[in-house]
């Protein structure tokens, strides 16, 4: 389960506390961005973690059915289960996302050791109760990471709301984006030369 600690200094302790977005309306338009941008790298990150449980669960699903209907080793179906979710149907709340997973290697260790008796590497010698329970605590994780995930979403979506909000009402303006992305002066109508 993914726990948020009050006062904690990973990155989805900041981005679920409750005054996270507190005042957001006050701050400069470039301090809005930043939380948004820190909360919209906690959603990548989870999104990757959740991708990562999905693909243990198609595995031991693939294994269990592999029992039930004699069909052939999962080893052998292993690139069509993995693609099965890449080109599906979309479900829940994703989205494009421009960055790519900041702690990679950390959450494939967590969930390697979810289940630090049961060994992926070959589920057919694996017995029943083991895939069973393999089956159960990656699905109970997946739900604790969708949860924390649409948490998360929730705090992007209401700061994509203030930057919206902003330009929307003329008190920001897309070339004085543009312009100190740039690193022009503020004053966008001047050409760098």
């Amino acid at each position: 389960m993914i726990e948020v600690r009050p006062g904690g200094r990973r990155r989805i302790d900041r981005v679920l506390a409750p005054d996270y977005a507190e005042g957001v309306e006050r701050l400069p338009l470039a301090d809005v961005r930043a939380l948004r941008d820190e909360a919209a790298q906690e959603e990548t990150d989870l999104s990757y973690l959740r991708r990562l449980l999905h693909a243990r669960i198609d595995i031991v699903r693939a294994e269990q059915e592999r029992r039930i209907s004699g069909g052939s080793a999962v080893v052998d179906q292993l690139a069509t289960i993995l693609s099965s979710n890449a080109v599906g149907p979309a479900t829940g709340l994703g989205r494009y996302q421009t960055q790519e997973p900041s702690r990679a290697e950390a959450h494939r260790r967590h969930v390697e050791a979810l289940v630090s008796d049961v060994d992926l590497s070959d589920v057919s010698a694996l017995s029943d109760d083991k895939l069973g329970l393999a089956l159960r605590v990656f699905i109970s994780e997946e739900a604790s990471v969708s949860t924390r995930r649409r948490e998360v979403q929730a705090v992007v979506d209401r700061l994509n709301a203030e930057i919206a909000g902003r330009y929307q009402s003329g008190s920001a303006s897309v070339d004085e984006l543009l312009a100190a992305e740039r690193g022009w002066p503020n004053n966008p109508g001047r050409s760098k030369e």
